[in-house]
C-alpha cells in the first residue's frame, strides 16, 4: 500500500472536507495546485476551487492546465513546489489518457510524502490502480461495469464515487468479482477517506462501503448473465472509523466523534 497521504472524496465535497484539505496542505503556508483535466469546462472548474480554497485560508492557490499530453509532458515547476494537489471531477478516463505515462504522472508519483494529494468524484476514481470508468446496467454482471488503468496513487483498491446517491452497489460488486484481489471502496458524497500508511480514516457526512472478496468461497463470472459472489465481506463505515488496508479489517472501536461526544 502507498505511504502517501491521500484525501479521496466521493463527490459534492462540502466546506468541511475542503477545509480539511487546506489544513493538511499547510493552511496559510499552503501552496495548492488545482488540476481540472477531468472537467469538460476546466477553466470554470479550476476557478471554482481556487476561489473555495482561497476563502478557506490557503496561502497560495493556482490552476495547472493540462489539456493535452504535450502539456503533461512539460516540466511542472508548480507541482514541484506544491504542498497540496487537487483533482476536480468530470471524466476520470480523461485524467489517465492525458496524464498516463507522462512527465506529470512520474512527478506525481515522486512528490514527497508530505504533499497531500486529493481528488473528488472523477478525481477520486482515478487514484486507484484499476479504475472504475462507468457502468449502470441492472444486476451484477460483466456488463455492469467498465474498468481501465488508473494513476496507481493508491494501488490495491477499486474506488467508486457518488456511491449511495447513485445506487452504485451493483457495479462495485461486479468490479470486485472481476478483480477479487482488489478492495472495493464505495464513497458517498461529502465523504472521504484520508490515507495514512496502510490505513484510512473516514471523514464527512456519509459512509464508505468496503467490499472484500478475499474470503469469498465461490466466485463465478460468466461471459453473460449474473455473477456468483459467495462469502464476500461488506463493511459500512461512518466518519471516525478507520480501516487497515493491508490487514483488510476495520478497527473495532468507537469512532473518534463518538468518544469526543461521550
Amino acid at each position: 500500500m502507498s505511504s502517501r497521504r491521500l484525501l479521496i472524496i466521493g463527490g459534492a465535497a462540502g466546506p468541511g472536507l475542503l477545509g480539511r484539505f487546506v489544513a493538511l496542505a499547510g493552511g496559510p503556508a499552503a501552496r495548492i495546485v488545482v488540476i481540472a483535466t477531468a472537467s469538460s469546462a476546466p477553466a470554470e472548474a479550476s476557478s471554482s476551487f481556487v476561489e473555495a480554497f482561497t476563502a478557506l485560508g490557503a496561502g497560495e492557490v493556482c490552476a495547472l492546465r493540462l489539456d493535452t499530453r504535450c502539456d503533461a509532458n512539460d516540466d511542472q515547476p508548480l507541482l514541484r513546489r506544491a504542498t497540496g494537489v487537487f483533482f476536480t471531477g468530470g471524466d476520470q478516463e480523461r485524467i489517465v489518457t492525458v496524464l498516463g505515462g507522462t512527465v506529470t504522472d512520474s512527478l506525481l508519483q515522486e512528490l514527497p510524502t508530505s504533499v497531500i494529494i486529493a481528488g473528488t468524484s472523477a478525481g477520486a476514481a482515478a487514484m486507484s490502480g484499476t479504475m472504475i470508468v462507468e457502468g449502470d446496467a441492472l444486476g451484477i454482471t460483466r456488463a455492469s461495469v467498465r474498468t481501465g488503468p488508473g494513476l496507481e496513487l493508491l494501488p490495491g483498491v477499486l474506488i467508486d464515487q457518488h456511491f449511495a446517491e447513485r445506487g452504485r452497489v451493483n457495479r462495485l460488486l461486479s468490479a470486485v468479482a472481476l478483480y477479487p484481489h482488489e478492495l472495493g471502496l464505495g464513497i458517498d458524497e461529502d465523504t472521504a477517506i484520508l490515507t495514512d500508511g496502510d490505513r484510512f480514516e473516514v471523514l464527512g457526512s456519509g459512509a464508505v462501503t468496503v467490499v472484500d472478496a478475499g474470503a469469498a468461497t465461490d466466485i463465478r463470472v460468466p461471459s453473460h448473465g449474473p455473477i456468483t459472489l459467495a462469502g464476500a465481506r461488506i463493511h459500512v463505515l461512518a466518519a471516525g472509523h478507520t480501516f487497515h488496508l493491508t490487514g483488510r479489517r476495520p478497527v473495532v472501536d468507537a469512532p473518534a466523534v463518538e468518544r469526543e461526544a461521550a
